[in-house]
């Protein structure tokens, strides 16, 4: 497609700006995106466990238009406090919805949950999320154990002996005036799969760690049992974003679109025990293509996926990409 698209920076995409802060130690982290006034927005959930905030501002019968910051963070439910300090940051620079006594920011996020790695007691919180915004100064695109990708996890369906380090992905391209990018911070209880080739890149481990087992297989063998069982520490949180005009009714479409990018490069995907959401932010006023832009959501949030388990390092004895002997 190098023809039709070409590769920019996340960062390119005019109208917000991302920022990460993590603790090292624990094993967590969270990474916001800011808009520079605010944004139109849409989210679509397919796994069963999400950890959310303010979604149903999104919905197409609520009257909020758009919002002014996304969070997408770790610590579970408990991150959730990271938004309140993304709204003092914006509070404090007067940013938000006049209410006439007030300027009240709005601010959607979703965690995952990357408790089982580092410290269980470590969890993004208001201060967290005040310093993510902080450094959006800096409009960051980088990618693996950063921000919300620094406690993500793949292929944990065998458990903790056999699952991988993942991270936190970008990947953005441009066709003609319209831009398209995703971020995403992969943490999967499924496989990881180039979602060129087709080929695996990550997730469960044989018990001897020197190749992949897989995750549908080992799945497959489950169906006769009658308990749903699964090991519940997962979910794949992630935005769209595109510099093309959409309302929230339309964005949502390419948010559903977006998904389509996880079930080519992770498998199982959407389980009961994922809590898989995805965020479709516009922030231009360009006018393009719906379903081409949704056919762009897909690919970009795929290769986004990718770079997420590439780009990231081991930590605390759980191994990385990198780190694969074979």
């Amino acid at each position: 497609m190098n023809d039709i698209l070409t590769e920019i920076p996340f960062n390119e995409i005019p109208g917000l700006r991302t920022g990460h802060a993590q603790d090292n130690e624990g094993i967590t982290g969270c990474t916001v995106l800011l808009a520079d006034t605010d944004m139109a927005a849409a989210v679509d959930v397919r796994g069963g466990g999400p950890a959310s905030r303010e979604t149903e501002l999104l919905s197409p019968t609520a009257s909020c238009e758009r919002i002014h910051a996304l969070l997408l963070g770790g610590g579970s439910a408990f991150g959730l406090r990271a938004a309140e300090g993304v709204m003092r940051y914006l509070e404090e620079r007067g940013r938000g919805f006049d209410t006439g006594f007030a300027f009240v920011p709005l601010v959607c996020a979703s965690c995952l949950y990357d408790l089982g790695i580092g410290a269980p007691g470590a969890r993004p919180d208001a201060d967290m999320g005040y310093a993510a915004c902080l450094d959006t100064s800096r409009n960051s695109a980088d990618c693996g154990n950063v921000g919300a990708g620094t406690g993500c996890t793949v292929g944990k369906l065998g458990g903790a002996a056999t699952m991988m380090k993942s991270g936190l992905g970008f990947y953005a391209v441009r066709t003609g005036e319209v831009m398209v990018g995703a971020v995403v911070a992969v943490n999967a209880l499924g496989d990881i799969f180039d979602i060129e080739t087709g080929r695996q890149t990550a997730g469960m481990l044989s018990p001897d760690g020197r190749s992949f087992a897989s995750s549908e297989r080992a799945l497959f063998r489950t169906c006769a049992e009658r308990a749903d069982n699964l090991f519940t520490g997962n979910t794949t949180i992630g935005a769209v974003v595109t510099n093309a005009c959409f309302d929230k009714s339309r964005l949502k479409k390419i948010a559903a679109m977006a998904h389509n990018g996880f079930a080519r490069t992770i498998r199982p995907v959407h389980t009961s025990a994922d809590g898989d959401s995805i965020y479709a932010l516009s922030t231009g006023s360009l006018r393009a293509n719906l379903d081409a832009v949704g056919t762009l959501a897909a690919y970009v949030m795929g290769k986004a996926v990718n770079r997420a388990v590439l780009s990231a390092r081991g930590m605390a004895g759980c191994p990385a990409a990198c780190d694969l002997p074979f």
